[in-house]
């Protein structure tokens, strides 16, 4: 009786090594290459534009579709920070943004996105900055297995991010 249950034991400790082990290995690898190819579109969309100083509908929704290129689901959140040139027409009194005598507002994903559908692109000038936080929205298959296994639970944690920020170094056209 003891050595059927030794031997039950062992089947499952060597399906557990020679299946679970490598699937979460293999699952861990597919997430590590998506977060480099999602770091990498990342800072060559930003330098992109920091070099440009125009954001284009084009260049934007050709970068969302790179990204979601990997098999993943993103949410993706642009910061631009305009410097304010005409300081008395906007803010009337002291800022919390206010770095020495520059003032910046801000500009969102959703105020850029109806900008692009409008004009077609975002002109911004030496000065302005540009923030971009991209985070995985679904759960990849290595965040399910660690979860089964691990028992971890919860949809705050994020397998795939990339944020990069730059500040604008020429006048856009």
């Amino acid at each position: 009786m003891s050595d059927t249950l030794v031997t039950i034991i062992a089947i499952f400790l060597a399906a557990v090594l020679m299946f679970v082990f490598p699937l979460m290995s293999v699952a861990e690898r597919n997430d590590d290459i998506a977060q480099l190819a999602v770091n990498s579109e990342t800072a060559d969309f930003v330098n992109k534009v920091r070099t440009s100083g125009t954001i284009t509908s084009e260049d934007y929704y050709g970068f969302i579709q790179k990204i979601n290129s990997t098999g993943n689901s993103f949410d993706v959140d642009i910061e631009l920070k305009i410097l304010d040139k005409n300081l008395s027409a906007k803010v009337g009194q002291a800022n919390a943004q206010k770095i020495g005598e520059n003032v910046y507002y801000s500009k969102y994903t959703t105020q850029l996105e109806s900008e692009l559908k409008n004009t077609g692109k975002c002109v911004l000038k030496d000065g302005d900055k540009i923030c971009v936080t991209v985070k995985n929205t679904n759960k990849t298959i290595a965040q399910m297995l660690k979860n089964f296994f691990f028992g971890t639970t919860g949809s705050d944690t994020y397998q795939i991010v990339a944020t990069e920020s730059k500040m604008v170094s020429i006048q856009g056209k």
